[in-house]
């Protein structure tokens, strides 16, 4: 059969296909996932499962016009081959590429850049609230969100608001058992009851079988449907809880019997008021591997060799060490060292690399679910009873957790550590994913002490200091391979507030944070080369800020150059010059490089380093430039702010 995928140009074109040919186009996007993971790196298991879930969507609803968000957004590579993005499809998380999330800016299919779970409910509902204003009643609204999101407490005011308006809204509960581990808590119990209860499980009968008894139009059609609801309803007590919430439940149905989902979601098209669909599908559906094991192909290495019926022969294997790996062993040391100690994770335990915590102190690890703000509530009622809580969740997603930071742990001064990963740029993941934030947002709390690791060598004393640490802490590192920096001995032991200079420079100095601390190294002697002896400074502490040892170097040094893979906006560099101004001296040597006050794209982590001028080439070119226009000016105490 000649390739269909190809000829889909965008939704309109699947109502041209057969049913065998709407067969074929599910097994084409398939393997169009299996190539691209021939190439790099994607989300791969998620997007298997819902082939079936969007193609029937698209046939029953027109997103030209009707309204459609996928919650988390992961699962948006089926959507994107067939609405027009086909040709650049294998471009996905490249620089300059498709992005891997959904993403406006590509097309008109996408209208939120969804990349953090939970918000779908809202946003469709706020969608509907603001067609219904505007005169425009007859658009249709559609949420889908998995399972592994749907405890989010967001969701449930989403639904309490919709229920209460009454809202024509449907919410496809996309099921799968997972998030990106398995999933955890009393809402997984209730599903798992659903699930194995309910109709799709109970009875091998499909649900086409079942509904082609049901007429497809009129009053007829809504009576059968209802009828169906109800008795299933009463029989296996599925979607009480919905219910109780005002919301129609329908399911759970086989989220891979195409034909089975159009002609249900014809139906509930039909219908008033706030619907919930449950469907179940299985991650990784048609890679056996990938349904074997969703958590490893949730997105796994790159594929280098893949044999017949798409299984998996050989998966590149993995490269150096990360900062993730450093710090998840050394939470498992100092859980071994000290009973006390707990960990608690937001459904990425895989993500945090803690499957070995987990598995050896099972007891002590807690995995919340996609519940940041009460996964930080939790750790500071677990502190406040005299435990020492780690919370370890990606920088992007504590953000969600603000007012839990500030209100339960700040404000009440609690030992509650925060191991910040994938703080800087993300890489291909994109602007949702980005970890620059945390900075601005961590510093601004009273009691909040904040931390970054100069090389691989910082990062488990620091843990150590942080356990030990009497009030909440931070430690930020980001998604990159380790470093080791060229000290002359050993480490400088870690102090509350000092930072440790590496190289004193006569021509300035770098004062690096974090893990730019290497490149500034780097930086620096590629300088020196050339005359330029430029110091470096291992800031180490953001808050409380080494006052003595970094305005020392502004007071007397020509140039002063922060460097930080955070944004600049309230960032380290402005709490540089906050405590320069706050000491009287003249900041004008200071030059600050970091995230300019933009989203940051998708693409490799070194090239995007690259472009904002955060790599060696671009330090290096910052003090040349800098040096130059002093020279310029006869005076090296003009003013500059990168």
């Amino acid at each position: 059969m000649a390739e269909l995928l190809s000829q889909i140009q965008s939704p309109a074109d699947l109502h041209k296909l057969s049913d065998a040919q709407l067969a074929a186009v599910a097994q084409e996007i398939r393997d169009e996932l299996v190539k691209v993971l021939s190439i790099r790196s994607a989300h791969f298991a998620s997007n298997l499962g819902v082939v079936e879930l969007c193609l029937a969507l698209h046939l029953t609803y027109d997103f030209a016009k009707d309204r459609l968000i996928w919650d988390t957004g992961h699962q948006i590579y089926p959507h994107k081959l067939i609405t027009g993005r086909h040709k650049t499809f294998r471009s996905i998380r490249t620089k300059g590429g498709l992005m891997g999330f959904p993403n406006p800016a590509e097309s008109p299919y996408d209208l939120f850049m969804t990349g953090h779970a939970g918000s779908s409910v809202s946003t469709i509902s706020g969608l509907k609230a603001g067609d219904d204003l505007l005169g425009r009643t007859d658009r249709h609204a559609v949420a889908v969100i998995g399972d592994g999101a749907f405890p989010s407490g967001i969701v449930f005011e989403a639904f309490n608001n919709i229920a209460g308006l009454k809202q024509n809204a449907l919410v496809v509960l996309n099921d799968n058992e997972m998030s990106i581990c398995p999933r955890t808590g009393g809402m997984a119990h209730y599903l798992d009851h659903c699930r194995a209860t309910g109709l799709y499980q109970g009875s091998k009968r499909t649900l086409n079988q079942i509904l082609n008894q049901i007429p497809l139009v009129g009053e007829a059609a809504r009576t059968s449907l209802e009828s169906l609801r109800d008795g299933l309803k009463a029989v296996f007590k599925n979607g009480m809880l919905f219910e109780e919430m005002g919301f129609r439940y329908f399911g759970p149905v086989d989220g891979h019997d195409l034909a089975g989902l159009r002609k249900i979601l014809k139906l509930l098209k039909t219908q008033t008021g706030p619907v919930l669909l449950h469907v179940l599908t299985t991650k990784g559906h048609g890679v056996p591997q990938a349904a074997e094991d969703p958590v490893t192909f949730h997105s796994p290495p790159v594929f280098e060799e893949v044999g017949p019926e798409r299984r998996i022969v050989a998966m590149k294997k993995g490269g150096a060490k990360a900062y993730t790996d450093v710090v998840s062993a050394a939470i498992h040391a100092a859980m071994a060292a000290d009973p006390k100690v707990a960990v608690l994770t937001a459904a990425m335990c895989q993500g945090n690399k803690l499957e070995k915590v987990r598995a050896d102190y099972p007891t002590r690890f807690f995995d919340t679910g996609i519940c940041e703000s009460h996964a930080v509530a939790f750790a500071a009622g677990m502190a406040k009873a005299g435990a020492k809580p780690i919370v370890d969740i990606y920088s992007t997603f504590l953000q969600r957790s603000f007012d839990q930071i500030f209100q339960e742990v700040a404000l009440q001064n609690l030992p509650v550590v925060f191991t910040l990963d994938r703080a800087g740029l993300a890489g291909p993941d994109g602007p949702t994913h980005h970890g620059v934030f945390d900075v601005p947002y961590m510093r601004l709390f009273p009691n909040m002490t904040m931390m970054a690791p100069g090389d691989e060598l910082d990062v488990e004393p620091m843990l150590r200091f942080a356990l030990a640490h009497n009030g909440p802490i931070s430690i930020r590192y980001p998604k990159a391979n380790l470093d080791r920096l060229d000290r002359t001995g050993d480490p400088a032991p870690i102090e509350l507030g000092k930072a440790e200079v590496i190289d004193w420079g006569e021509d300035g100095c770098f004062v690096a944070l974090g893990t730019m601390t290497a490149t500034c190294v780097a930086a620096a002697k590629r300088l020196h080369a050339d005359g330029i002896h430029m110091g470096v400074i291992n800031a180490r502490f953001v808050k409380p800020l080494d006052r003595e040892t970094i305005l020392r170097a502004v007071e007397l040094l020509p140039l002063v150059v922060t460097v930080e893979e955070g944004t600049l906006e309230g960032g380290f560099g402005s709490a540089v010059l906050e405590a320069a101004n706050a000491a009287g001296l003249d900041a004008r040597n200071v030059l600050r490089k970091g995230i300019p006050d933009k989203f940051i794209e998708h693409g490799d982590r070194a090239e995007l380093l690259a472009d904002i001028g955060l790599d060696v080439d671009g330090l290096v070119a910052a003090v040349r430039k800098y040096r130059e226009e002093c020279a310029d000016r006869d005076s090296l105490s003009g003013y500059a702010v990168g």
